[in-house]
């Protein structure tokens, strides 16, 4: 496998700054993603969630599914990841109070 040139990572990220709903966000990724690498990241966002809830493994791992390993690997992320889920996950728990969601 060849490195990736920053300006191809770039225009992945441009990509997906440039979507404008949830059905185009869907179909992106649907179309970008195979159905398990799909899975994969929504369990990861959910475990990140459910850990910046003070869930613990036990639960999260009864509740998603994921694995010890890798709810391992996204709370090493959490705390000294590129602060990626930091950016998001208020925006994101804000936004699924106010549906009644959280």
């Amino acid at each position: 496998m060849t490195k990736e040139k920053p300006e191809e990572r770039e225009s992945l990220y441009e990509a997906i700054l440039s979507l404008k709903s949830m059905d185009e966000c869907k179909k992106f990724f649907q179309d970008l993603c195979t159905v398990s690498e799909l899975r994969a990241m929504i369990q990861r966002f959910e475990v990140a969630l459910l850990l910046s809830e003070g869930m613990i493994y036990n639960d999260i791992l009864e509740r998603t599914g994921a694995s010890s390993a890798t709810i391992s690997r996204v709370n090493r992320s959490l705390h000294y990841g590129a602060n990626g889920y930091q950016d998001v996950l208020p925006r994101v728990k804000e936004k699924l109070k106010a549906d009644g969601k959280l």
